[in-house]
């Protein structure tokens, strides 16, 4: 892999720390400590939270990661459980597309909090990694 493979994404990598550190902080804080549920844009039209922000950066900083291994050590395709042959990135995307079907019928029959879903969705995700 060259160098200005590895310097781009290094300099991507980074690029993703400075977007954490800037949603760490635009926390709402108040008396001195932070609201981490609380509304990152209040009034606006959808509920941002820092739940939710961190959910849709692990989701780019894994599509990062991805990429980056795939360029740097290619995956031969391999058979699994499925019959049909794939790659970490296939892979990456079944458990993304399982775990927000997962999470979604957790909150549909009512679990509540969502930790439940997120725990069986983890699971999911090393089996389809494991197995698939």
């Amino acid at each position: 892999m060259t160098r200005a493979v590895n310097t781009g994404f290094a300099v991507a990598a980074l690029a993703m720390l400075g977007v954490l550190g800037w949603l760490v902080s635009i926390v709402p804080a108040e008396d001195g400590e932070r609201d981490w549920f609380g509304s990152l844009n209040p009034g606006g039209w959808m509920a941002w939270t820092f739940p939710t922000a961190l959910f849709y950066w692990i989701i780019a900083a894994l599509l990062l990661a991805f990429t980056w291994l795939a360029i740097r050590d290619p995956e031969p395709p391999r058979r699994g459980i499925l019959g049909i042959a794939t790659t970490r990135g296939d892979r990456l995307f079944i458990s993304l597309l399982g775990s927000a079907f997962i999470n979604l019928a957790w909150v549909g029959f009512g679990g509540s909090p969502d930790w439940g879903g997120l725990a069986i969705s983890c699971i999911y995700a090393l089996a389809v990694f494991r197995w698939v």
